[in-house]
Parts: structure tokens; C-alpha cells; sequence
């Protein structure tokens, strides 16, 4: 080893004994404001105070510290998810910011893989986040799963416009409206999608104080009193009508996530999982099953394995991203012919609406 290469080496040494990576505690949540506003610029004075009024105060906050200061962060930010008409517990992964002078450390990767692990002993099944780039989180084994849609128009002139052809009125939301609204809405989406973020009076209240914060506000469309569709007024709507940000997901536990999926028909199957992260995920897993009985999973014999999964691929199969043989081509993935068979057979959650911001 050269002079310069060992000198190098002993410097990331020093690093590592004197950066620590830790949960905050709750207290401690105001003082990454800082590192927020100087990561996220783009973010108004009056949103982010709306951000660290309530979001965090409910939310987790794991930190990098180093030279006496916090220089990087990652936030997971609480929701309850309806998968399959079932409700879970999943952590939206947002704010993941690294001090400029102190990036290309590798921080992000240890911040996500701490947190990763602290949600597989929560007993998560996976988790999400939207990516400022995808090929960021892709390494992490996170996938593209959805594109949000929005409803956004640029006043309210035009709002009520669309309003009129749809033959109702529309009106700005008030917080009286919280609890039909979220009824309403959970109706819809119930009868729609198979993942999405449950709804309740709480979920709109706050959803109109972040809309309010940014200069926004949510209208309704209601025809003969009842509400019928909604648009958000934005005041940068030119920016953002044509944007379509994307959802990644992870699977946090593979087992908790394959009991989360429908079957076809009879079906009867043993692979292998690969995750190079949360290391209780490397196991061989047996399904069995039917369309009435659902997912039966037992741990299987390496010996009568017929294929091996990355995670990664894994979440893009649960999920719809990708069928069966898209997946065959990924590295580190291999299925016997049967194998491949017998994962057709299982009920896809691709149908997804994942449209919250933070």
C-alpha cells in the first residue's frame, strides 16, 4: 500500500470512529430544520414550519453525526396503508438529505440500512418512498412501482369551469367537511385499488393544513349536496401539471409481504430469497395455496428450492412492475420452468394510488 493510499485509509478510519448514526428522540427532531432548508431549498418557510409542526411529531428521524453536528438524515414518516383490504403499518421514507461537504460517504446507505433493519423487527412488510432520482435508491433495492396522478388546475375560475361540466358545484374544503370527505374517499378507493393510504378525518385535516401551507387548497365538486370528484389549486401549478413523480418500494419483510398477495388458483411453490440488507430475509420459502384458502408459507428446504429471487425482484413481481419473465433477466435471479408457472399464479398489487407528498 502506497503513502498517499494509506493515509487515505487511516482518514476513513477516523470517520467511522467518529460518526454515529442514531434515532432521534422526539425532542431532538427540530434541531435537522437546518439541514432541511439547506438541502431543500425549493421548500417555502411556510411549509416546512407546517412539516416540522406536524409531521414530526409523529414521525422518526435518523440521524448521521459528525464534527459535533447532524450532516445527514433520513425521515420515516408514518401511514396506515390498506394491502388487499387489510390494514399495515408502513413508514414513508422522505427528507433523505446529506450535508454538501459531506456526501460520498456512503451515509445514505447506512442511514437507509439502520432503518431498514429497525423496520423489519417492527414488523413491516415493506416500505416506499419518491425518489429525487431513481438510480439513487435502485442499489438499495428499491423499485419503481407507480406514477402519481394529480388533479391540479391553476385557478379557481378554471375549477369551477370543471365543476360545471361535470354538472356540479364546486366549493373550497373547510375542516367541517374532514369526515365526509374521508368517507367518501375510502368508499372510492376501496372499490378501486388494492394498496393505497387509509383515509380518516385526522388524514384530511392535516391534508388541508400541508395544501394551505404551500399556498394550496383542496375544492370539492359536489352535485345535489353529495361530493362527487375534487382539484387541488396549486399555485405552481405550470411547474408541476406535467410532472408525474414516482413511488419506489422496498420489501422489508418477505415473509409478512408474500402473506399480503391473493392466489389464482391451486399453487404450489419453493424458491429461494436473496437480500443483501436485512439478512433474516435469506431464506427459502415454500407457498402454497388456493384462491380460497390464500398464501400458506412455511419455511423450505434449500434442496427443494427451484429458483432463487433477489428481494429487489421480488418487490417488482408483488407489485406489478414486472411479470415473471421480465424478472428472469435480473441479476441474481434463476427459475426452473415450474417455478415460473407457479408464480403466475399469484395476485399482483398493481393496483396502486400512493399520491402523498410527505
Amino acid at each position: 500500500m502506497s503513502r498517499a493510499d494509506a493515509q487515505a485509509a487511516a482518514a476513513a478510519r477516523g470517520r467511522e470512529c467518529r460518526m454515529e448514526i442514531r434515532r432521534l428522540e422526539r425532542e431532538e427532531h427540530i434541531a435537522t430544520r437546518s439541514l432541511y432548508e439547506e438541502v431543500f431549498p425549493e421548500d417555502s418557510r411556510s411549509f416546512v414550519d407546517y412539516y416540522y409542526t406536524e409531521k414530526t411529531a409523529d414521525n422518526q428521524i435518523y440521524a448521521v453525526y459528525e464534527d459535533g453536528g447532524i450532516q445527514a438524515m433520513l425521515h420515516l414518516n408514518p401511514y396506515t396503508l390498506m394491502v388487499n383490504r387489510t390494514e399495515k403499518s408502513v413508514n414513508y421514507i422522505v427528507a433523505v438529505a446529506t450535508r454538501k461537504e459531506y456526501r460520498r460517504r456512503g451515509y445514505m446507505a447506512e442511514l437507509l440500512r439502520a432503518a431498514l433493519l429497525d423496520m423489519y423487527k417492527e414488523g413491516q412488510a415493506f416500505t416506499f418512498l419518491m425518489p429525487a432520482a431513481e438510480a439513487i435508491y435502485l442499489p438499495h433495492g428499491f423499485r419503481t412501482v407507480y406514477e402519481q396522478e394529480k388533479k391540479l388546475c391553476k385557478d379557481a375560475d378554471e375549477i369551477c369551469l370543471a365543476a360545471k361540466k361535470a354538472g356540479a358545484e364546486a366549493f373550497p374544503a373547510e375542516a367541517a367537511d374532514a369526515g365526509e370527505l374521508f368517507q367518501t374517499a375510502e368508499d372510492y378507493l376501496a372499490s378501486r385499488y388494492q394498496v393505497y393510504a387509509k383515509r380518516s378525518e385526522a388524514y384530511y385535516l392535516r391534508l388541508l393544513k400541508e395544501l394551505s401551507s404551500d399556498g394550496g387548497r383542496l375544492y370539492l365538486f359536489r352535485k345535489n349536496r353529495r361530493i362527487t370528484d375534487y382539484c387541488i389549486y396549486d399555485e405552481e401549478y405550470e411547474e408541476k401539471a406535467y410532472e408525474k413523480p414516482k413511488i419506489m418500494v422496498r420489501i422489508v419483510d418477505v415473509r409478512r409481504m408474500l402473506m399480503s398477495v391473493k392466489l389464482k388458483t391451486l399453487t404450489a411453490a419453493c424458491f429461494t430469497v436473496t437480500d443483501p440488507i436485512i439478512g433474516e430475509n435469506n431464506k427459502c420459502f415454500t407457498i402454497t395455496g388456493t384462491e380460497f384458502s390464500g398464501v400458506m408459507l412455511m419455511e423450505g428446504k434449500p434442496e427443494n428450492s427451484e429458483g432463487t429471487l433477489t428481494a429487489a425482484a421480488l418487490s417488482s413481481l408483488l407489485f406489478g412492475a414486472k411479470g415473471v419473465e421480465d424478472i428472469c433477466s435480473e441479476d441474481g435471479v434463476e427459475m426452473s420452468d415450474r417455478l415460473r408457472e407457479e408464480l403466475k399464479k399469484l395476485v399482483p398489487l398493481s393496483d396502486i394510488f400512493l399520491n402523498e407528498v410527505v
